[in-house]
């Protein structure tokens, strides 16, 4: 079942505390490098749902785990952008904390150190079926695979969702974290998603093809519906095997690239629930990418007010 135009867009993932090191060429080894240092609300399920709300989606809902060291702080910059925030505070363990390395260089490439804390101990505990009321999308962030708690919690979203006929996307979130995982594994604990926006490297992992589109093809004969994403090349929509769209990039001139895969997601997402087609949609992710690279963090600005 396809729903109308219309509806909200529940986000379950990752919230999570960046500290963003901006530095200019390599970085020195047993000394200092100087460097531009920022601490922002990050984590990928939570940006992708400030910008599905940023471009127009009016009710966006965030359901994620955080410590009790910085709740309120995340809450309230998640609500600064727009988004309702579902968190389940952990007594146990802290707020996860990503440290991004990003070279100031041409690419604006970025490293993460990552710490996942609390975020990664989401578990079907923190579910209730009634958080699809509602709900037209449901949305997950892949890092969520990466714990055997969110895993099941993943299994327990998704069999959810299709029993109401809300589709479900998901982003596979991390090659580095994929590798490890495996693809036949991925793509077990994946069964039953609609969408999968991978980048080009874990589209490949995934897949074992060293071209984007022939990734992108592999892809689409497990999910109905594959939109990978290349970063500032084109994004290829496919289905069924094929590419049946590539989608150019917009220029941008990048300061850091963390987040603009986020903010590709959140924007087609909220294209989709106004009833776009997925190749316009993937326009719109476009644009969002590239305004995303052209500031510093993964969020986009909060709404005036």
């Amino acid at each position: 079942m396809t729903p109308g135009p219309g509806g909200a867009l529940l986000v379950v993932g990752d919230v999570i505390t960046d500290v963003v090191a901006r530095h200019r060429g390599p970085l020195a080894a047993g000394t200092d490098t100087a460097a531009a240092i920022r601490t922002l609300p990050g984590g990928a399920g939570a940006n992708v749902a400030c910008w599905a709300a940023h471009r127009g989606c009016t009710d966006v809902r965030l359901l994620g785990r955080v410590g009790a060291d910085a709740a309120a702080w995340h809450e309230r910059e998640l609500t600064a952008r727009g988004v309702r925030p579902l968190l389940a505070v952990d007594a146990e363990a802290p707020t996860g904390t990503v440290i991004c390395l990003v070279d100031e260089g041409a690419s604006a490439e970025r490293t993460f150190l990552t710490d996942s804390g609390a975020s990664l101990r989401l578990e079907p505990g923190d579910w209730s079926d009634t958080l699809l009321d509602g709900v037209a999308r449901l949305h997950l962030s892949g890092y969520l695979l990466f714990s055997e708690p969110s895993r099941a919690l993943v299994a327990t979203a998704v069999t959810a969702a299709r029993a109401r006929g809300v589709p479900v996307s998901l982003d596979p979130a991390s090659a580095g974290f994929l590798a490890e995982l495996g693809p036949d594994r991925f793509l077990l604990l994946v069964h039953g998603v609609d969408v999968l926006l991978p980048s080009r490297d874990e589209a490949c992992l995934l897949t074992g093809e060293s071209d984007a589109a022939d990734a992108a093809a592999a892809l689409s004969r497990h999910f109905p519906l594959v939109v990978a994403k290349q970063g500032a090349g084109v994004a290829l929509v496919a289905r069924a095997g094929t590419v049946c769209a590539r989608v150019p990039a917009v220029p941008a001139t990048p300061r850091d690239t963390t987040g603009a895969g986020d903010a590709f997601t959140g924007a087609f997402l909220a294209a989709l629930l106004t009833g776009a087609e997925p190749e316009q949609a993937a326009a719109e992710g476009c644009r969002a990418g590239a305004q995303a690279v052209e500031q510093v963090g993964g969020r986009p600005p909060a709404a005036p007010g």
